[in-house]
């Protein structure tokens, strides 16, 4: 048989993989295997393994035992995404709160937490926040561990952050002391983000709904939800396992967008943070023309945002990436291996209607010199929008060569279509 021509240690590892009853079932198949099946470190890994499960079965028993298992897919897909894509932003997860943790927070915030919220702290406890990575009421340099991620313009740094029991305790503290908000609102500090112009995450213990501030949060205490209404139900009742809160489909989601690649890992320099700007059609689009390839995608940007306002009322960031193809440049018959940009020409219309137009030199202050098969020239900006409904097009005009020595006439490279849009979930 092909399994007992198969080495010893390779052997040890297989039948590790199989479990007792299979390994049981091997057994029978032959006198080799029976001796390898009946192996004493086998079956202590065996009975180290059941003893672990039982061990963790008995933290959870208190908990819908259905529910436990949906948590534990939650964590386990972030978890082995951050292994693969993300190790350092992993190894800032906090160990699971115990019991006792949980109801001294409940005791001291005056809050019941809603019975998916308390599971999901019963797996991790937020990230370990460090002195290089505080949390943003400090004032220090943001981070870029944060689990959830962000983005970046005009000087504007956001990357949100988990926080552990206790900063929730703090933070919602220093929220009721400062905006006016009652002690009884039930409402908690969940993630916050580390820029000046602090991104702040609430749920509302009560009706289950994840809430992130506005512009207008510290004079008016304005949020918008982040998840849709209709699925939650967050009755802290424990005999019931169909309860679902803002924080459990919000991170759900979360995970799903880190899994099929909508949103990735992004490199600057020795800085690595997860970027909210999607990454995959419809929500980034793209267009090439003549060789060179543009990007685009936007996200929404609450903490800026002022919805009450008649104008300007919804800010988006977008961001912007162009290269030129490995195979380089054709036009007229001509090959270029380097193409400069020289201007940008923006529409930017929103309910049927153009509301501005930009014609300017570069961008951001730069003419981007892409050269054949290199790495994409990326940058942001950001645009109001009257409407949560919107989008930007337009062109770029590129030089063959350089600008200093043009080797062809300007040509047109198409920006297709990025979509302003009020998302369901909000992160």
């Amino acid at each position: 048989m092909e399994l007992e021509a198969v080495g010893d240690l390779a052997l040890h590892i297989i039948l590790s993989k199989l479990g007792p009853e299979n390994v049981g079932r091997v057994a029978c198949v032959s006198k080799k295997l029976q001796l390898s099946a009946s192996e004493d470190p086998l079956w202590s890994k065996f009975c180290s393994d059941e003893l672990a499960y039982k061990r963790w079965r008995e933290a959870f028993r208190k908990y819908p035992w259905p529910l436990v298992k949906r948590v534990k897919r939650c964590w386990d897909k972030i978890e082995d995404w951050l292994s693969t894509n993300f190790p350092e932003a992993k190894a800032t997860l906090r160990r699971g709160a115990s019991e006792a943790d949980l109801h001294e927070a409940e005791e001291v915030l005056k809050v019941q937490l809603p019975l998916p919220t308390r599971i999901l702290y019963r797996f991790h406890d937020g990230q370990e926040i460090t002195d290089d990575e505080p949390t943003a009421r400090t004032g220090s340099p943001a981070g870029s561990l944060g689990l959830i991620g962000g983005y970046a313009f005009d000087g504007h740094r956001v990357n949100v952050y988990l926080l552990p029991l206790s900063q929730v305790v703090l933070e919602t503290s220093h929220i009721v002391r400062h905006l006016g908000f009652v002690a009884t609102s039930q409402i908690i500090v969940v993630a916050s983000s580390c820029s000046i112009r602090e991104k702040l995450f609430f749920l509302n213990c009560r009706n289950g709904q994840l809430y992130v501030g506005t512009r207008n949060l510290p004079t008016e205490g304005e949020m918008m939800p982040c998840v849709p209404n209709g699925p939650l139900k967050p009755v802290c009742d424990l005999n019931d396992d169909q309860k679902q809160d803002g924080m459990l489909l919000w991170l759900e989601e979360h995970g799903r967008r880190l899994q099929s690649g909508i949103i990735k890992v992004r490199e600057e320099g020795k800085l690595r943070s997860i970027s909210q700007y999607p990454e995959e059609p419809p929500l980034c689009t793209s267009a090439t023309t003549n060789g060179i390839m543009v990007r685009g995608s936007a996200v929404f940007v609450p903490e800026l945002t002022t919805p009450q306002k008649d104008e300007e009322k919804y800010l988006f960031s977008y961001s912007i990436r162009m290269s030129l193809l490995p195979e380089g440049c054709f036009l007229n018959g001509n090959h270029f291996t380097s193409c400069q940009l020289q201007w940008r020409h923006w529409i930017i219309p929103a309910n049927d209607a153009v509301v501005d137009g930009v014609d300017g030199e570069g961008v951001i202050g730069e003419f981007p010199l892409p050269r054949a098969g290199d790495k994409e020239f990326v940058y942001e900006s950001c645009s109001y929008q009257s409407s949560s409904r919107g989008s930007i097009e337009g062109s770029f005009t590129f030089v063959p060569g350089r600008l200093t020595e043009p080797k062809g006439r300007p040509f047109r490279v198409k920006v297709a279509r990025i979509p302003f849009e009020l998302p369901e979930y909000i992160f």
